[in-house]
């Protein structure tokens, strides 16, 4: 059982157990690929807080996860994410941009993906806040994560 999934694509597993997270794709990739001005859509869920802790990135100013994907992106494009978080039936629209790419074969055997950093807009300052409170303690950890 995953506990990070994306709902709209197959996933291929880059392993398991906490960290570590599948290869997601998004719907509208292929449409975005014909259309260089259309964002792609990636819906993600989280099912515990050990997936999220690992995507996290607190160090962007505004928040930001990181996104498995093997999808080509360019610093700077424009991503719509779906994310679900633990325990929480909404889904929170995030309208982000790619600040960080994860090539394949990275040192450390780090994942595929990209770094998605949020908005600068109040209700993606809230959804910050949410998932700062579901990660608790758990974001002054030293433990390992697929970010920065």
């Amino acid at each position: 059982m995953t506990d990070y999934q994306s709902t709209t694509a197959p996933s291929t597993f880059a392993g398991t157990g906490p960290g570590r997270l599948p290869v997601v794709g998004g719907a509208g990739t292929a449409a975005a690929a014909t259309s260089p001005n259309r964002p792609s859509v990636i819906q993600l869920v989280f099912r515990e807080k050990g997936a999220l802790y690992a995507a996290y990135i607190p160090s962007f100013v505004d928040g930001g996860l990181f996104v498995p994907t093997t999808r080509e992106y360019g610093l700077g494009d424009d991503i719509y994410l779906l994310l679900s978080l633990p325990d929480d039936a909404q889904r929170y629209p995030v309208a982000g941009k790619i600040a960080w790419i994860t090539p394949s074969n990275a040192s450390g055997g780090r994942t595929q993906g990209v770094g998605v950093k949020f908005p600068n807009d109040e209700k993606t300052r809230l959804l910050r806040v949410k998932i700062e409170q579901i990660l608790g303690t758990a974001l002054s950890s030293s433990k390992p994560t697929q970010t920065l």
